[in-house]
C-alpha cells in the first residue's frame, strides 16, 4: 500500500512491517501507540524505524494513519485530568495565599 509520510512516498504492507519491527524493543508510550504482533510501540518509534528519517519530520497522526489502513491497531492516551485540589487549598479562602508547607 502507498502511503505518504513527511512527503514521501512509502510501499508499505503489513508483512513488511512486521518484518522491520521484528527484534526492535518498544520504548516507553507517552502518547499514542501502535499494537505491532503482542507488543504495544510508540507511533513515533515506529515511523522512524520505517521511513529511517528523523522524528521530527513526520507526525504521529501521519504514521497513525498508515497503521490503522495496514489493520494495525492504534491507540491515543487520553489527555490528562486536571489535578483535584488538595485539602490545604480547598479548605483556604478564595483569593488567599496558600500556606507553605514546610
Amino acid at each position: 500500500m502507498r502511503c505518504i509520510i513527511a512527503g514521501f512516498a512509502f510501499e508499505l504492507s503489513r508483512n513488511g512491517v512486521l518484518a522491520s519491527m521484528k527484534g526492535v524493543k518498544p520504548e516507553p508510550i507517552t502518547s499514542g501507540s501502535v499494537v505491532i504482533g503482542r507488543r504495544r510501540y510508540p507511533v513515533k518509534q515506529v515511523g522512524g524505524v520505517l521511513t529511517r528519517q528523523d522524528r521530527r519530520d513526520f507526525t504521529a497522526d501521519e504514521v497513525s494513519r498508515a497503521m490503522a489502513r495496514l489493520g494495525f491497531l492504534c491507540r491515543v492516551l487520553p489527555d490528562a485530568a486536571p489535578c483535584a485540589p488538595t485539602a490545604l487549598e480547598a479548605a483556604a479562602p478564595s483569593g488567599a495565599p496558600t500556606p507553605n508547607p514546610a
